[in-house]
């Protein structure tokens, strides 16, 4: 839960139900592997909740558990909040720079 992609992952179930293929487009940047990996990892933790359908091809579903719904909405604020200041933080980081550069 504690990789940027468990959060991702856990923030976007919010939403509800979502296949591998669609977390994976909704997920910009997250490799099929990585993607796999930590959907393994919260599953392992009690979070995710992983349903195999008997089709052809293969219709694997992931949804939050109750568990893991209270940790997405905690999460959520977080980003929310990030997202909100993401500017600020940058405006100071660049006036930290310019101000080492110069002297």
């Amino acid at each position: 839960m504690t990789s940027r992609w468990g959060v991702l992952v856990l923030v976007m179930l919010l939403g509800g139900m979502h296949r591998f293929s669609e977390l994976r487009r909704k997920i910009g940047g997250v490799s099929e592997k990585m993607l796999s990996q930590t959907l393994q990892e919260l599953e392992a933790d009690g979070l995710v909740n992983r349903k195999s359908l008997p089709v052809v091809p293969p219709h694997v579903e992931y949804r939050l558990t109750p568990l893991g719904r209270e940790a997405a909405e905690h999460l959520e604020v977080m980003v929310n909040w990030i997202e909100e200041k993401i500017p600020q933080i940058m405006s100071v980081r660049r006036s930290r720079s310019e101000g080492e550069a110069r002297g």
